[in-house]
């Protein structure tokens, strides 16, 4: 079941998405060679304690740490660690915050200083998908309108979308309905209603889209070993076109 948002949830959820979106921007500050993933964790969680907030991802099925920090050929769920960043490096962080209740979900893509032209344009290339999956967004569009914009764009500039992970449903938890894949028909899924919230996070590889999983059982990573890279918002329907709630303004 789809839960349609009132305007007073997607008003707690926007105060929840403009703080996520201000601990991304503080953590394009912090990234350079040199750095290690478990320093941004231990920002992150500082961060969010000190505006009242809190990690909403931290436990969640036993996960142990309040961001997903995910480098290379990691396609997502990596976990934080004390090895340095290198030149060339991407890494993506992935966080959903909880303020007062009200959640808010977003991934972000960062060069390590100079990457090769490639990986320059993956980077490029999935930013862009996120936004052309958000225009489709709008009410009387059907979810897969979303998912055929991304894929399409995608592979017409080289590369593949992931497909075993995908955007969703956000509100009172994590993971709520609708399920919002990043490839597919147009015209098909459920039908885009104002009030809905949910996430569109494409994840783009710059070879082949199959995974395999580490022996962790949460970081997934690419078969060929290739980069991957990947942008999140969580956006709310409104009549009017969707409203990006973690916009990094």
């Amino acid at each position: 079941m789809i839960v349609l948002k009132s305007p007073r949830e997607i008003e707690m959820m926007q105060k929840a998405g403009e703080l996520l979106a201000s601990v991304h921007k503080e953590i394009a500050k912090m990234i350079k060679p040199g750095i290690t993933t478990w320093e941004i964790e231990k920002f992150v969680d500082a961060y969010l304690e000190k505006h009242g907030a809190t990690a909403e991802q931290k436990g969640y099925k036993g996960y142990e740490y309040a961001t997903c920090a995910s480098i290379n050929d990691e396609i997502c769920h990596g976990f934080p660690r004390k090895e340095p960043l290198k030149e060339g490096d991407i890494v993506t962080i992935d966080m959903v915050v909880n303020l007062n209740g009200a959640l808010a979900d977003s991934a972000w893509s960062y060069a390590v200083g100079k990457v090769s032209d490639e990986t320059a344009k993956l980077l490029e290339v999935t930013k862009e998908a996120l936004y052309k999956g958000i225009e489709q967004a709008q009410v009387g569009n059907r979810i897969g309108d979303i998912g055929h914009a991304i894929q399409t764009y995608v592979e017409g500039e080289g590369f593949s979308v992931v497909r075993d992970f995908i955007g969703h449903g956000i509100g009172a938890s994590i993971h709520e309905k609708p399920d919002v894949p990043h490839y597919g028909l147009p015209g098909k899924g459920a039908r885009i209603k104002e009030g809905m919230v949910f996430t569109i996070e494409p994840m783009v590889n710059i070879g082949e889209f199959y995974m395999k999983m580490d022996d962790n059982g949460w970081t997934a990573r690419t078969v060929d070993g290739t980069y991957s890279a990947q942008y999140e918002h969580t956006i709310a329907i409104t009549k009017d076109g969707p409203i990006i709630l973690t916009e990094q303004k």
